[in-house]
């Protein structure tokens, strides 16, 4: 009989470590952080076991823990005190980030310090702009995310994230931080982003649930792919760095189109959604959540992320270290 003998390479632990195609590294992941006001603050999410609001007074001890399991990079979400109509403090000199940003840089210098750059956890009404109508206005919304970036590198951010999805983000963003002089702070852009169901859980940690109506007028209906082709070539003709697919899961594909087609690195964003799920499955005694993590994770590499932010990150990398 002639057939192919696939298993050969599959026979012992070794062969299959030696002929594996896809690694996991702990460099690859980019773990979120919420920081919140207030003192001795340290309270669990309630649709995300294990993810934390946490006060600044207790910002040493995450990042130090953070640096002590090889993460190298960290998002960097806030959650106001006051909120008002245009999200004001997302780019006050003193908001709740750039305080957040300018200690972890104090602490941590060689931490990579990524700012998400979004209003909708800054204003009333839990949209990513400013307000007209009942419609979240582009032009208008570009000066104040503009602003919001130059706060952020001031207080000492390595990577602008802008994840609003506003026609002209990236531009917007890229002439307002070389008018500023940084010149050489990257854009990490949310350029692909799609209106999903995945987001709910982070919605609830960062108190951004809008207050009447949806996203879909400014994020991706899900049904699409060719959209996604043309945001992201925009968005590299307007200055950004990085690209990034928001969730990863139920898009890899979009993630291999990407890879296949642009240069840039590519970042898969692991969502809430996706993580609450398999913690929940997990805490039921339903799923193995280790290996269920990890797969996760791997089918992300091999689809094209060369990163993932993830809230599995610390797990993550505790894994990945007992399996050396």
């Amino acid at each position: 009989m002639n057939f192919q003998r696939h298993r050969r390479l599959r026979r012992t632990a070794s062969m299959r470590s030696l002929v594996r195609e896809t690694h996991l590294h702990v460099s690859d992941f980019i773990y979120p952080l919420f920081f919140v006001e207030g003192e001795n603050v340290k309270k669990e999410v309630p649709s995300m076991p294990g993810v934390y609001h946490i006060s600044l007074d207790l910002l040493e001890e995450e990042i130090k823990e953070v640096e002590s399991l090889g993460i190298q990079s960290i998002i960097v979400f806030g959650v106001p005190g006051e909120k008002d109509e245009c999200g004001s403090s997302a780019y006050d000199h003193n908001g709740i980030v750039q305080k957040a940003i300018r200690q972890i840089k104090e602490i941590a210098p060689s931490l990579t310090v990524i700012a998400d750059t979004c209003l909708c956890q800054f204003t009333d009404h839990g949209h990513c702009g400013v307000i007209e109508n009942g419609y979240v206005r582009n032009d208008e919304t570009l000066e104040l995310l503009a602003k919001t970036a130059v706060s952020q590198a001031e207080a000492g951010a390595d990577i602008i994230a802008p994840s609003n999805m506003m026609d002209g983000f990236v531009a917007a963003i890229r002439q307002g931080l070389d008018e500023a002089g940084y010149t050489e702070i990257p854009i990490m852009s949310y350029a692909v982003k799609y209106a999903s169901s995945f987001y709910g859980p982070f919605r609830d940690a960062a108190h951004s649930t809008p207050q009447f109506g949806d996203r879909k007028t400014y994020q991706m209906d899900p049904a699409n792919r060719l959209e996604a082709l043309r945001e992201a070539e925009s968005d590299i003709a307007e200055g950004a760095d990085f690209l990034m697919v928001k969730p990863a899961l139920s898009y890899l594909d979009i993630l291999r189109e990407l890879k296949d087609r642009y240069p840039l690195p590519l970042v898969a964003y692991n969502v809430s959604g996706e993580y609450s799920m398999i913690k929940a499955a997990a805490l039921n005694g339903w799923v193995d959540e280790k290996s269920i993590v990890l797969e996760k994770l791997i089918s992300m590499k091999r689809a094209g992320a060369d990163l993932i932010i993830t809230y599995f990150a610390k797990d993550a990398a505790r894994w990945l270290k007992e399996n050396q």
